[in-house]
């Protein structure tokens, strides 16, 4: 399942810096059915202690992680929806990921200039949304202006469109997102065909730099802007020193424990940002163990039986007749599949099986 995140955000915030970080995570791209790799593209696996630990048990000769995509986008300047520096690249390539991490700088600095002058997450936060919602709002009224004369042939899956974008085009208008609007499954399925831009999820990414000033640490006016901003839209963040996880990306793993501690930084940044990126999109893993390999397999939350098998091969999903599943931990617990098996702890589930995180899966097919 090829899924991807675009890391964007203004000039000089640690965009770029963030990605060489999170590509030092990078997975040989031939383990994954991605397409060609660009240089701004970089295929991460996704850190889960749990596969390396069934690793262990089976003494797999191959521990293939789960995997995603991170994209490093052009830069956005003010008036990106109107064409300005490389908004039409940016807003093409946003186009064409499943969601967006747009990083924010919290720190000063006199060395790297802030684009406006000085460091205020809250304004940068809004420029850049509001550059979506502009770029949003241009192709949404003209697509709404087509569809509205399209409509008068009674064509009921244009009417359902023009509905639809009835209720999207007003919201946009007023400077919001696209994904505010109270859509039912059959209208949000239409929307995604739009392609708009504050259709996507986002992940706000703010970026702290040690040895400086910085907003939350501050915690002055510029943090209660932003952290006012954040609680009233429910947004999903996560806080990173992004220079400090690019050093440490070529620290020896034995040590950077150590060095952390030194640097006053306690979580390993980057790992969390892979794992909320992961959980943003909606997905989970399910695995499979023996002795050639152990693998995590991506999903999307809710797949039946027959779905999940389709990760691995189509005859899986196509002639599924029945899987046997345990959870990751149990199966630990009895020490290998035959010792799950002989227990009787293995369960046999059919097509309407929801799969869950953390499933350890063997299925078979006609």
């Amino acid at each position: 399942m090829a899924l991807s995140i675009g890391i964007v955000g203004l000039p000089n915030v640690g965009k770029s810096t963030l990605f060489n970080a999170l590509t030092q995570k990078g997975v040989p791209a031939e383990n994954y059915p991605f397409n060609t790799i660009d240089p701004n593209v970089g295929v991460v696996a996704v850190p889960d202690v749990r596969l390396k630990r069934l690793g262990e048990m089976s003494q797999s000769k191959k521990v293939l992680p789960a995997a995603i995509e991170f994209v490093d986008i052009a830069g956005l300047v003010k008036g990106a929806s109107e064409g300005e520096g490389l908004g039409n690249k940016f807003l093409q390539h946003i186009r064409e990921v499943d969601a967006i991490a747009e990083v924010v700088r919290l720190f000063d600095d006199e060395d790297i200039q802030h684009v406006h002058g000085e460091t205020d997450p809250a304004r940068d936060i809004d420029v850049i949304n509001l550059e979506l919602v502009l770029a949003d709002m241009q192709s949404a009224e003209k697509r709404l202006e087509r569809v509205e004369r399209d409509s008068k042939s009674g064509d009921k899956e244009i009417v359902a469109e023009r509905d639809v974008l009835r209720k999207i085009v007003p919201v946009l208008k007023e400077g919001k997102a696209a994904r505010t609007v109270k859509l039912d499954a059959k209208e949000m399925l239409i929307a995604k065909s739009f392609h708009l831009l504050t259709m996507k999820p986002i992940l706000y990414i703010l970026n702290r730099k040690s040895g400086n000033i910085n907003v939350d640490a501050e915690a002055g006016e510029r943090w209660h802007h932003l952290k006012r901003f954040l609680e009233d839209e429910k947004a999903q963040y996560i806080t990173v020193d992004v220079g400090v996880e690019r050093d440490l990306s070529d620290v020896h793993e034995d040590e950077r424990a150590d060095f952390r501690r030194e640097l006053g930084v306690s979580e390993d940044g980057i790992n969390s940002l892979i794992r909320a990126g992961y959980d943003l999109l909606d997905l989970i893993s399910f695995f499979t163990t023996g002795e050639q390999e152990s693998r995590a397999w991506t999903i999307r939350r809710g797949s039946t039986a027959p779905e999940a098998g389709a990760a691995i091969h189509s005859d899986f999903r196509d002639k599924f007749i029945r899987a046997e599943v345990i959870a990751w931990d149990k199966l630990l617990e009895a020490g290998s599949w035959s010792s799950a098996r002989g227990k009787g702890i293995l369960r046999t589930e059919g097509k309407e099986y929801i799969v869950q995180d953390g499933d350890v899966m063997e299925f078979l097919h006609s």
